[in-house]
């Protein structure tokens, strides 16, 4: 169980990239390009995730408190120092007793590990406005290299309130949940090894 965000990002503290630039489709080094801080917005992300439930249906949940940051630059195509995490005490599937269940030791073991980390190592375009973003995953203590596909929606000023610039972010990725310890309930295939991770937020652009 996981998330991994996205496309993404922690506001304490951003991690520089290795390999720091993700071209979406356009050509670098603009002389006039400008990189922004961007911090997500937690009243519009989302971070969630499927997992099988006996081969019968998903389970759909999500955790509702995440923070991130990253830098952005539009005109250059390039994205830097993402980082991200997510409260693993947080973890809601809409079921309080399975949701008890999830944040103890046989899956998030939240006591002992109260945050998932993602902290970004390098980008590569896909498309004009997609890419993948390339990342260290952090779930109860065990780090593990995964990729998240990546779609820039939008980008922009508000027409309401305090007319902040934002962009908005789609990312997906799998994971499975045995290479983070998490072997509860494998066998007989109760609950499936692999999740999949849904990444929707905006993010607000700082100094401007």
């Amino acid at each position: 169980m996981a998330t991994h965000i996205t496309a993404i990002l922690r506001k304490a503290a951003a991690v520089p990239l290795l390999a720091a630039s993700l071209y979406l489709g356009l050509a670098p080094g603009a002389a006039r390009a400008q990189p922004y801080d961007y911090v997500i917005d937690p009243e519009h992300s989302v971070v969630a995730f499927t997992v099988s439930h006996l081969g019968f249906a998903d389970v759909l949940g999500r955790f509702l408190e995440v923070v991130g940051s990253f830098t952005f630059d539009e005109e250059a195509r390039t994205l830097s120092n993402v980082s991200a995490e997510v409260k693993t005490a947080s973890v809601s599937t809409a079921h309080p007793a399975r949701d008890e269940h999830v944040a103890k030791k046989d899956f998030l073991w939240a006591q002992e590990h109260p945050a998932i980390t993602f902290t970004g190592t390098g980008a590569k375009p896909t498309g004009a406005r997609t890419g993948q973003v390339f990342g260290d995953l952090t779930i109860r203590g065990v780090t593990q290299p995964v990729a998240l596909d990546v779609t820039w929606n939008r980008s922009g000023r508000y027409p309401f309130g305090d007319k902040h610039y934002a962009i908005g972010i789609s990312a997906r990725t799998s994971i499975k949940r045995s290479d983070f310890g998490m072997t509860y309930a494998l066998e007989g295939d109760m609950v499936g090894d692999t999740v999949e991770i849904i990444l929707e937020f905006e993010a607000i652009r700082q100094g401007g």
